[in-house]
């Protein structure tokens, strides 16, 4: 008569909250630094950047916390659009997903987490590809071992944070006045440099969304939520700012212009060359846990699109709970990306598929709202302050999209001919499944 050994793994708040801490703090908070000096020379323009980045994070992690709670499905974007506008908005948005969305920041944390490795000689891309491969093949094993890895390598990347964030305020800094503040201040904050700026760091804070793509994977999904993708963006915005600050305390602009090791950089400073070096490899293996969350939630998208496509049922969840094919299919395309882009043009291409993404989300909160029942009980999560937090996150997103296309045509081209081509694919699915 026992039952309970039918009852799945379920995943606690905690293990959620690990999940976007993860998802968000890794690649762009310890390399973008590095391409926003190129064109950016105030350092109050540059903190001003990141805490507007945190702004919208957090206000579209209140959107998503309203949505989530009230459609309680997995599969973040693809699910919330689909319900919202119609399935092919909903298909490209995890076409996207599956494309560029987590396949790329996938590329890119690996990268860096190359980059920060201090001693090593092999080819870097393959290294890369590599480290992926091994990540992918622990997510394949069971949910459980998948949670017990994701917390205590989140944990490992925590603690090495607020160790840099607390020795760098205390350690004394550079004294050469070359990060100043000046009337020059305005003039950055409105020019075209500072919206694509916002690009780099709104990829940054990119992973506040993450618990959204496994609702279903929570033990009380209305409850650990709103939590987890609220409670997680507060948290880093915090620690964000000031790292920023720390590096910009500890380095000139002329120092990390064009780096992507800007922490190792600023740990060289603080502590000297060999425990730099140190610092380099704690923090390369601290990104595992950015790759491994990137990992983890990325493949559930497609799980869930193969559960609407059947032209895509090969990547649906197997019966151990986990996405195998899906794991392995975006390794591949993990892979491609790093074989023939560069790190630069990657984080370009994808912040504007997945800022758009994320806008038609926060704008669905509309939507969702006008069909409700007046009746309708309080108990799930509602926006603060709205519709307050959903035009700031449009006007700013609008904002950084326009900009961007008009400084990168060929990035911003090549986001269009991607979502063209998932329209095909869309049609072309549905016309396979009628004639043959």
């Amino acid at each position: 008569m026992s039952q309970n050994k039918t009852i799945p793994y379920k995943i606690t708040t905690l293990t959620g909250l690990a999940i976007v801490l993860a998802n968000m703090i890794g690649t762009g908070a310890f390399t973008s630094l590095g391409f926003q000096v190129k064109s950016l020379h105030q350092t109050s323009t540059i903190l001003t950047l990141w805490i507007l980045g945190g702004v919208i994070a957090l206000s579209g992690a209140f959107s998503y916390a309203e949505v989530g709670a009230n459609i309680k499905k997995s599969g973040g974007e693809y699910a919330f659009l689909s319900h919202l506008y119609n399935p092919l908005i909903g298909y490209l948005s995890g076409w996207i997903s599956l494309t560029v969305g987590f396949t790329a920041p996938i590329a890119l944390s690996a990268m860096a987490l190359i980059s920060y490795f201090p001693y090593l000689s092999v080819n870097p891309r393959w290294a890369a590809i590599v480290v992926i491969g091994i990540i992918t093949f622990i997510h394949t094993r069971n949910l459980k071992i998948s949670a017990l890895f994701q917390n205590s390598s989140t944990v490992i990347k925590m603690v090495l944070f607020l160790f840099l964030i607390v020795m760098g305020t205390f350690l004394p800094g550079i004294t050469s006045g070359t990060n100043t503040t000046d009337a020059s201040y305005l003039t950055e904050l409105i020019s075209p440099a500072f919206a694509i700026a916002l690009i780099y760091v709104v990829y940054s804070y990119s992973g506040w969304n993450a618990a959204a793509y496994i609702t279903n994977e929570f033990e009380n999904p209305s409850k650990s939520l709103p939590i987890v993708l609220i409670g997680g963006t507060v948290i880093v915005t915090i620690l964000y700012s000031l790292l920023q600050y720390i590096f910009l305390k500890h380095l000139t602009l002329g120092e990390m212009e064009g780096q992507l090791n800007v922490a190792s950089l600023a740990a060289q400073k603080m502590f000297g060359k060999a425990v730099g070096n140190l610092f380099g490899l704690a923090i390369s293996i601290s990104l595992i846990s950015s790759v491994s969350a990137m990992v983890w939630v990325g493949a559930r998208i497609t799980a869930s699109m193969a559960n609407d496509h059947s032209f895509l049922f090969s990547f649906r969840m197997q019966s151990n709970q986990l996405p195998v094919k899906a794991l392995w299919l975006q390794f591949v395309i993990s892979s491609v990306l790093i074989i023939t882009g560069t790190f630069e043009q990657i984080l370009i291409y994808c912040g504007i598929l997945i800022s758009l993404s994320s806008m038609l989300v926060v704008i669905g909160i509309y939507k969702l709202r006008n069909e409700q029942p007046k009746n309708e009980s309080d108990t799930e999560f509602k926006s603060p302050w709205y519709p307050f937090f959903q035009i700031i996150f449009v006007l700013l997103t609008v904002w950084m999209i326009i900009f961007t296309l008009y400084d990168k045509p060929w990035e911003s081209l090549a986001g269009m001919i991607n979502l063209l081509i998932g329209t095909a694919t869309f049609y072309w699915g549905h016309v396979k499944l009628k004639y043959f």
